[in-house]
């Protein structure tokens, strides 16, 4: 790992058991996440995308260890973080934090705006209340809301300004790498824009570093630099953001790039849609885990574990038929 790499990611794994019966005994595990590598640079963003259910919000919570690995390796500053006591990771976590999805979910209904984000400020150990009120009112207006809002409670704001509640409060802590678990996604488009380009601001103003996990490729094409899409717990193609879009390789990809809606209604380009169902992650299937929606499958497909293939510079797919 390199000096500029704050996050590397090594093979990680996490299953979840399948319980059955009076005793509720393990009879089989959900592969939520199976052998996913990546890395992410300082002060640059690495877009996650892919279906629902594909595994991308259980790899944000491994990196943040909310929940304990099952294989693999995650890396933060040449730091292993795999079974730290909880009090080393407390304080690790004061440099990862998190962006929920549900802006209103995520925050306390019963505490005001500057409550929430002064819980950060006590762990940072900024013990004068007066402090922490200009901090407070600071990280508000770095946000773009008032600092009258800090004696207000969730509910009396819309659900942007709730969201960039949630940013202030991860910022309280001066983090330097975010991640961003679909944070725009229950947000008016509009609004997804205003929040996308705060989120821009704050990286180039604070050096800040991302992991922006999305199901909207349009969002992640304008935030990232990096993008890795995912299906069924497997990273299927890697490579810069540039190169992704203007050259997508594996199959999944370019399904989903080609589903993107166009404001062009002269744009007759040619949709590639998907059929079949995506495989259970209980009983994923040997080969190729795409192999029941891809187009251009053939035996080797279904047999042998497929690697990633080199098809440019950092750009891998996991598809020997398309480099090849």
């Amino acid at each position: 790992m390199d000096n500029n790499t704050i996050l590397n990611v090594q093979a990680i794994k996490k299953y979840f058991p399948v319980r059955r019966g009076f005793f509720q005994q393990v009879i089989g595990w959900i592969k939520a996440v199976d052998g996913v590598d990546f890395e992410i640079k300082r002060g640059k963003t690495l877009g996650l995308v892919g279906e629902s259910g594909c595994g991308k919000s259980t790899v944000g919570r491994v990196l943040l260890n909310l929940l304990d690995l099952d294989g693999g390796k995650v890396t933060y500053r040449e730091q292993d973080i795999n079974g730290l006591s909880q009090n080393k990771m407390k304080t690790l976590r004061k440099e990862m934090q998190i962006i929920f999805q549900d802006p209103f979910g995520s925050l306390n209904p019963r505490m005001t705006a500057g409550q929430t984000i002064e819980e950060g400020l006590r762990t940072l150990g900024i013990r004068g209340r007066a402090e922490r009120k200009r901090r407070v009112n600071q990280l508000l207006e770095m946000v773009g809301m008032s600092s009258s809002g800090a004696d207000r409670y969730p509910h009396e704001f819309s659900g942007g300004q709730r969201q960039r509640i949630g940013i202030a409060r991860a910022l309280s802590v001066e983090p330097s790498l975010i991640v961003c678990d679909e944070p725009v996604s229950a947000l008016d488009v509009s609004i997804q824009a205003q929040i996308i380009n705060l989120l821009k601001e704050l990286q180039n103003q604070l050096g800040l570093s991302y992991l922006f996990i999305s199901h909207d490729l349009n969002v992640v094409g304008y935030i990232s630099d990096t993008v890795a899409v995912m299906y069924l717990g497997h990273i299927m193609e890697y490579a810069p953001a540039e190169a992704l879009y203007d050259n997508p390789l594996h199959p999944y990809t370019r399904a989903l790039l080609s589903s993107i809606p166009t404001p062009d209604p002269d744009d007759r380009r040619e949709r590639q849609t998907l059929s079949g169902d995506v495989p259970s992650p209980f009983n994923p299937p040997p080969g190729c885990k795409f192999q029941g929606r891809c187009p251009i499958v053939e035996d080797r497909c279904r047999k042998d574990e497929i690697s990633f293939y080199a098809a440019g510079e950092n750009h891998v797919a996991r598809c020997w038929k398309v480099v090849e």
